[in-house]
């Protein structure tokens, strides 16, 4: 192999890398909204994280899959391992949503005083 191949390899493996994953974008636990947020907006976001969430694990779920297919496939196929994501973005947002879900649940106890808050589970 010459050395402008090498480079070439190098090159394209490195720019495969950058396309494995994404950078995990977490929800901020407390936001500049809730000190307006009244009962019912606290529990339709927590009905939106907590869907949020489950969509979240089919994603880790499907990144799973693809990590041992270019694991299993870089065996004959090297480069293939960088197209492996070890950011694990999902995980990340997943944590971020359930203390975000925690903290409104807090909230709600003394926003809904009145009205029981219902309860939502991921499933």
């Amino acid at each position: 192999m010459n050395k402008f191949s090498l480079i070439a390899v190098v090159a394209l493996a490195l720019s495969l890398s950058a396309c494995a994953g994404r950078s995990p974008q977490p929800v901020a636990v407390v936001q500049q909204k809730d000190t307006t947020m009244d009962c019912t907006a606290i529990q339709a976001e927590i009905q939106q994280n907590t869907a949020q969430a489950a969509e979240l694990g089919k994603d880790k779920g499907g990144k799973v899959a693809q990590n041992v297919a270019a694991a299993a496939a870089g065996v004959f196929f090297p480069p293939l391992w960088f197209l492996m994501d070890f950011q694990g973005s999902a995980d990340t947002e997943q944590k971020a949503l359930d203390s975000r879900n925690q903290y409104l649940s807090t909230k709600a106890l003394a926003v809904c005083k009145e009205q029981p808050l219902k309860t939502v589970r991921a499933e």
